[in-house]
Order: structure tokens, then sequence, then C-alpha cells
């Protein structure tokens, strides 16, 4: 009997363990997470007078509409337009990231031979070499894409290419090649085998890699600051600029001007947390 009685506790003693660890967890990301947000908000709604001591006492006069009004007023609506670039900057660079990373990491994974190696190292030499600023500008600048749309989307690709291929090669090992070998017996081009069989299948490392990427190109600021200068060219990163100063920072304008370009990148973070997770761990699965 009292063998019996200690089994059946040791799974309860499990149970009280594995829940004391879960709300560890929750309580660590609630003070890693909440603490910065809190101390943004808090700022963000306060005087210019109130919000220079930099604490995180509530305000005693609360005005954070005041503040919204005058960030979105800021140099004629600049944010309005920083946005709309942002906003083009990342889908471009994310289509073109799903086009180029998918097929490479299809190939890469469909395809062994002589030259796979190589190809591997180029990849990791992506991930692991830093990019250099003054020979890219030089690049840029001599093909005629400096400070355009076009060069900043094709640095952004470069940049997160490496990464996109190596998802999409790791996902592509839980497709088996018999069904690429099945789609070819049947008369499917190379062409149509991989839009219209492949492409459809890597959904969830797609999800992983759009969400992935867009908060990542969304949130940059050196390269928008290096290779897409100019008022015209704004980004929203770039956009704290305007309450920044040697002698009088705005903090609270700077703060207000944090949370409101924080607010999509979380939105599609908080709805796409499950996908992404999922996309990650499925190419690890083999």
């Amino acid at each position: 009997m009292t063998t019996s009685f200690q089994r059946s506790r040791v799974p309860k003693i499990k149970q009280v363990k594995k829940f004391f660890v879960e709300l560890f967890a929750v309580l660590l990301t609630v003070i890693i997470f909440g603490i910065p947000l809190y101390f943004v908000f808090v700022n963000a709604a306060k005087t210019t007078k109130e919000s220079s001591l930099l604490n995180m006492a509530w305000p005693t006069e609360f005005q954070l509409g005041e503040n919204i009004k005058e960030v979105i007023a800021a140099e004629n609506g600049m944010i309005f337009r920083a946005f709309m670039n942002s906003t083009l900057i990342t889908i471009f660079s994310i289509i073109i990231l799903i086009i180029c990373g998918a097929m490479t990491g299809y190939v890469m994974h469909r395809r062994t031979g002589k030259l796979s190696p190589f190809l591997n190292f180029l990849v990791l030499a992506g991930l692991i070499i830093p990019p250099a600023i003054v020979p890219t500008i030089w690049v840029l600048n001599g093909i005629g894409l400096f400070k355009t749309m076009i060069g900043i989307v094709l640095v952004q690709v470069a940049l997160r290419l490496p990464f996109t291929v190596l998802l999409y090669r790791g996902f592509m090992a839980t497709i088996p090649k018999q069904l690429d070998e099945a789609a070819l017996i049947d008369g499917c081009g190379r062409l149509k085998l991989f839009t219209s069989i492949i492409l459809p299948l890597l959904k969830p490392v797609t999800a992983t890699i759009i969400v992935l990427n867009s908060v990542q190109i969304y949130n940059d600021f050196v390269n928008f600051l290096y290779f897409f200068p100019g008022a015209k060219n704004a980004t929203l990163q770039l956009t704290l600029y305007n309450f920044m100063s040697l002698f009088n920072t705005k903090w609270n304008l700077l703060f207000t001007n944090v949370l409101l370009i924080s607010i999509p990148p979380l939105i599609l973070f908080i709805f796409f947390s499950k996908r992404i997770i999922a996309g990650m761990v499925a190419g690890a699965i083999k």
C-alpha cells in the first residue's frame, strides 16, 4: 500500500513542479518584455518636462492623445510618408525573399553534387560575414541604385536571404522526393512541379519567414540610415530623429513615436506566433 501510494504521488509532484516552472517562465517573460513596454507607454503619456526625468512614475497629467497628434503632425506628416516607405520596402523584400529563397532551398536539398559543399559554404558565409557599408555604398552608387527603393530592397534581400534559404532547405526534408518523381512521371514540368505542388506545401515555413523578416526589415535602422538617406526616403525608425537633438530631446514625443511604430509588428507577431514556432520546428524534425 505504501509503495502504490508513493507511486501515485510522483505524477502529482511532477505536475506541481511543471506548474511552478511554467509560472516562473510567464513571470520572467512579463518582467523582460512588460516593464520596457510600460516604461515607453508611461513616458509617452507625460508632458515634456515630466518625461525628461525618465522614470516609471505614472504621469500627473495624462496627455497621450495630444502627444500622438503632435507626432503625426511633425514635419508635415512625415510619419505617414515613412510608414508608406517602410511598408513598400518590407513587402517587396518579402516577395523576393520567398521566391528566391524557396527556389534555392529546393534545389540545394534535391540536388547533391560536387558544388553542394561550396553552395552550403556560401550560404553560411552570408550568415557569418558582416556586411561592409562603404563597399556596398560604392557598388550601389556605381549602378545608380543608391538612395533608391530598389537599392535598399536589394540590400535587405541580400542580408536576409541566407537565413531564408536555410529555413526552406530544412523544411524541404519533410517533403518526400517520391512526390517529385510521381509528378514528373505524370508529365509535370519542373517549374509547374515547384509552383503547383512544392510551393503550396511550404506554407508553414513561408509564414515563419514572412513574420520574422517583416519584423526585422520594418524595425531596421542602420541600413536605412546608410543606404536610404534623405528626407523623402524617411522610414519609420528614422522618424525618431525628429524629436532628438543635442540640447533638448522631447522624450515624451520620442516615446510616443516608438509606441506608434511598435504597434504593427506587435500585432503581426501576436497573430502569427504559433505559425512561427510551427514553421521553425518542422524543418528540424528530420
